[in-house]
């Protein structure tokens, strides 16, 4: 004879605790994804600040005559 999933599962198969389980795990990695959004958001304006400081700072840096300039980045940015 064939088992019954509902009394092999008491709490059926819609509502059991590991669906408990699941929702709450969802609901965390919710919670965790929404922080590093904000986190790569902050980070992003922490470096664009950056970045504007130091090109603040090196273009009023006076440059002898014939001093070579130098791309850090490589032209990568």
């Amino acid at each position: 004879a064939t088992a019954d999933p509902v009394s092999v599962f008491p709490e059926g198969w819609e509502r059991g605790t590991w669906c408990n389980d699941h929702d709450k795990l969802h609901e965390r990695l919710d919670i965790i994804e929404e922080k590093v959004i904000k986190t790569v958001e902050h980070l992003e304006s922490e470096v664009k600040s950056l970045l504007n400081i130091i090109s603040e700072t090196t273009s009023n840096i006076p440059i002898a005559p014939g001093t070579p300039l130098i791309d850090f980045f490589d032209g990568k940015y």
